[in-house]
């Protein structure tokens, strides 16, 4: 018994023994995709092993995910998911590809995010009570856009259309810089954003925070009211955050080993201030911890598509 617990931490301390591979459905340059290269840099320099991020963008995550349910189950091919990937979609898109909680396993919490009202700079509209009001006025005229039919944007911007008993209208897009371009312009009236998506032409002051989507208000910008505070009968609350998973049947001892890699990354000052920038709190959680989120997540969303009636806007994924 002595030699196999032996043999057993031997084989686990050569992990990782070559390039361990963090495959993204985010675009090159985003949020997400930066967050994975910052905690990449940082594992391979406590590992000094390569660690690659693979960004496969588009088709909704299906494409990443896919990779991933096809990968061996080692622990050098892993995914950076978020919260539409792994509790969303099942309740958005029929035929999907993979089951989140079948096909892969919980590894560690990358980060949270909170998501901010934002119009354009010379909008009309200046707080919840503006835009309540435009949206009661002129039913179906105010527009909403977001980035992926189903993702939390979509569902937060449909509860909030839900909740003040409004009628506006979705407008989809493909990539988040194509979204806060039109909201700027005021093409599109508004839109769920965070600082990684909406920051740039915020920066430029080409874009404005109206709300913050959370129960508090945000750290980073004090001045900036909660829903309720700008107008709201209540808090609309729309969070976000993202994860990383491995192929079910990854040895246990292989995923302990990431996560503790992960946890002492996420930990680390100089990563929690490069996650500030973009609006990121780190989120190091345990792999049991980090299904229980999945699971309670789906059961949430799966109830927001129904009250919000998204799931009208479903679409077949084969």
């Amino acid at each position: 018994m002595r030699h196999s617990l032996f043999g057993a931490k031997a084989r686990l301390e050569t992990f990782p023994a070559r390039t361990v591979r963090f495959i993204s459905p985010f675009p090159d340059g985003s949020g997400p995709d930066v967050a994975a290269h910052i905690v990449a840099d940082r594992l391979a320099a406590r590992w000094k092993q390569k660690v690659v991020v693979d960004a496969l963008p588009g088709d909704n995550g299906f494409l990443a995910a896919g990779v991933l349910k096809q990968a061996a189950p080692t622990g050098y091919d892993l995914l950076v998911a978020d919260v539409g990937h792994l509790s969303i979609s099942t309740s958005v898109f029929t035929n999907l590809p993979y089951d989140a909680q079948a096909d892969f396993t919980p590894v560690c919490g990358l980060y949270r995010t909170s998501f901010f009202i934002v119009v354009g700079a010379g909008s009309p509209i200046h707080s919840v009570k503006d835009l309540v009001a435009a949206a009661a006025a002129n039913p179906g005229k105010i527009t909403y856009g977001s980035n992926s039919v189903g993702g939390p944007t979509h569902l937060g911007a449909a509860q909030v259309e839900s909740v003040t008993g409004t009628k506006m209208s979705h407008v989809s897009f493909q990539e988040t810089s194509e979204l806060f371009k039109a909201v700027s312009t005021g093409a599109v009236d508004w839109a769920l954003g965070s600082l990684a998506t909406a920051g740039p032409l915020l920066r430029a002051g080409k874009l404005r925070l109206i709300a913050v989507a959370d129960d508090a208000r945000s750290a980073l910008f004090p001045d900036v009211p909660t829903f309720e505070q700008s107008g709201g009968r209540k808090n609309v609350i729309v969070r976000s955050w993202v994860a990383v998973m491995a192929p079910q049947g990854t040895p246990v001892a292989t995923v302990a080993f990431l996560n503790r890699s992960l946890v002492d990354v996420l930990g680390e000052s100089e990563v929690a201030e490069k996650f500030a920038a973009y609006g990121f709190v780190p989120y190091p959680i345990a792999p049991v911890t980090l299904a229980s989120l999945i699971e309670s997540e789906t059961v949430f969303y799966a109830h927001m598509v129904r009250r919000t009636g998204a799931n009208a806007v479903c679409v077949d994924s084969a």
